[in-house]
């Protein structure tokens, strides 16, 4: 398993990044192959965290590929900045 953690700053709508990210990015993420999970979290504050989950690297790869065109195409003005993105294999999982 590999996951792909997405923090994000200085986010302007919250709410409406969510709404967004369900109902357009969801489905383009769940057409990654390998996709297992996904997180998308208002930790409050103009902070929002991704977490993707993949069975192999390929997929969390692709995953941050198509969230990065996703962002500068449809979210530029609710996520201004660029996210730190932090990946790698699940050393330990349920």
């Amino acid at each position: 398993m590999h996951a792909v953690i997405r923090r994000y700053e200085g986010v302007t709508d919250p709410a409406e990044a969510g709404r967004r990210v369900n109902e357009e990015f969801l489905p383009l993420l769940r057409q990654v192959q390998g996709f297992v999970a996904y997180y998308f979290v208002d930790a409050g504050g103009g902070v929002m965290v991704s977490t993707g989950v993949f069975q192999d690297r390929a997929g969390a790869e692709e995953s941050t590929e198509r969230a990065g065109d996703y962002v500068r195409d449809r979210l530029a003005e609710l996520l201004p900045n660029p996210p730190e993105v932090t990946a790698g294999e699940a050393v330990a999982h349920s």
